[in-house]
C-alpha cells in the first residue's frame, strides 16, 4: 500500500523557518521517500506505507522536541496502478 502525508507545523514564522519546521522537513527528505514537496505552508511525501508511518511518527517525535506547539497532518492512501474507485480514500485519516 501506498500512502501520501501532508503536514504543516506551528507556530509560524514568516521571516524564517523555525527549527521545528527545519526538523520535520530534514526527517521527511532523509526518509526513503517518494516525491517530497517541502514549501513555507505546507509538505508532502508519498511512499510504501511502512515507510511513511515510520516518517510520520519520526517527524511527530523531532517536530515536537525542537518546539512545535501544533502539528497538522494528514494521510491518504494512494490509489496505485490497477486499482478500481474502491482503493481511493479507503483508508483516509486525519
Amino acid at each position: 500500500m501506498r500512502l501520501r502525508v501532508e503536514f504543516t507545523t506551528e507556530p509560524f514564522d514568516l521571516d524564517e523557518a523555525p527549527a521545528h519546521a527545519v526538523v520535520a522537513r530534514d526527517v521527511v527528505t532523509g526518509a526513503e521517500l517518494d516525491a517530497v514537496d517541502v514549501g513555507p505552508f505546507g509538505n508532502t511525501a508519498e511512499g510504501d506505507a511502512d515507510q511513511v508511518l515510520g516518517a510520520v511518527t519520526d517527524l511527530l517525535r523531532e517536530s515536537l522536541r525542537a518546539g512545535a506547539t501544533r502539528v497538522s497532518l494528514q494521510v491518504n492512501v494512494i490509489r496505485e496502478a490497477g486499482q478500481g474507485e474502491a482503493g481511493q480514500g479507503a483508508g483516509e485519516a486525519t
